[in-house]
């Protein structure tokens, strides 16, 4: 494999791992999104849009539900593989060969996961139709769901790569999960250092997306609609109904993936340094 160019190892690791995930029966990770889905949308579909609270919650949900389910899918990938890692990349591996492979792999089960979410949502939350910006309510949302869980997916790839075995892997995830639920800035009110830190959440850029697209500050809340002239505390910036609030959401999304792949392939290369 010394002289395979990084495109012919990217094929050849890629048709290895769908080999492996087809014998593991990876389709249970799509067994999983629709289990999970189904608990969310039922739960919060029949209030979404009745007024700003429940639609806050109901999106937060959903993007939390996102964040679990991609990261769910890569926490133990890479980690379980370590010593394969070591032997092959002594033989020529490249490790940005590697991570790209699993990354497509990744992109692939995400896009299923994501159909399943979204036909899950369209049941049960009904997306409001009138509500959206340049590419149509059911667009918009379907792409924010998907960059979400693919993000998430590379952030269980990198977890997995600077981790020694799966039962660090496994420890560690439950404290991200914490900080993208705490930096989203639906349950606290973040303001100097930590509004800083949520700048690097997927959470915080998911629930961007979701907030603009439905436009969720012209929603009244519960007390608005009892009381037409009272103001919503709860109005954020981050959910200004417009085009760019949503592309810059998106491209945030995106720029946090591509930095925890690269720091997976980084990760690995210094555990793998001296072989």
């Amino acid at each position: 494999m010394n002289e395979s160019t990084l495109g012919v190892q990217i094929h050849v690791y890629f048709r290895k791992m769908f080999r492996i995930n087809m014998r593991e029966k990876s389709w249970k990770y799509l067994i999983f999104a629709l289990i999970i889905s189904l608990l969310v949308a039922m739960i919060v579909g029949p209030d979404m849009f009745g007024n700003f609270e429940s639609t806050n919650s109901g999106f937060f949900t959903l993007a939390s539900a996102c964040i679990w389910i991609g990261i769910f899918n890569s926490i133990q990938s890479v980690c379980k593989e370590h010593e394969i890692i070591r032997a092959e990349y002594r033989q020529g591996m490249k490790i940005a060969a590697y991570v790209s492979a699993h990354a497509l792999w990744q992109a692939l089960l995400c896009l299923a996961q994501t159909i399943i979410i979204f036909i899950v949502c369209c049941i049960f939350m009904k997306f409001d139709k009138s509500a959206h910006l340049l590419l149509g309510a059911y667009v918009e949302n379907f792409v924010t769901i998907y960059l979400l869980t693919f993000g998430a997916s590379i952030l269980g790839l990198m977890i997995s790569s600077v981790s020694g075995n799966p039962t660090t892997a496994m420890t560690i995830m439950p404290f991200v999960l914490i900080i993208q639920l705490v930096m989203s800035g639906v349950l606290f009110s973040l303001s100097g250092f930590s509004k800083f830190i949520s700048y690097f959440t997927l959470s915080r850029w998911g629930m961007s997306a979701f907030g603009c697209e439905a436009d969720l500050n012209s929603i009244p809340t519960g007390t608005q609609m009892l009381y037409p002239g009272a103001s919503n505390p709860m109005t954020s910036e981050f959910y200004n109904h417009e085009v760019i609030r949503l592309f810059a959401a998106w491209f945030a999304i995106i720029g946090i993936t591509f930095f925890n792949a690269f720091v997976s392939g980084l990760a690995l290369k210094i555990k793998n340094r001296d072989s």
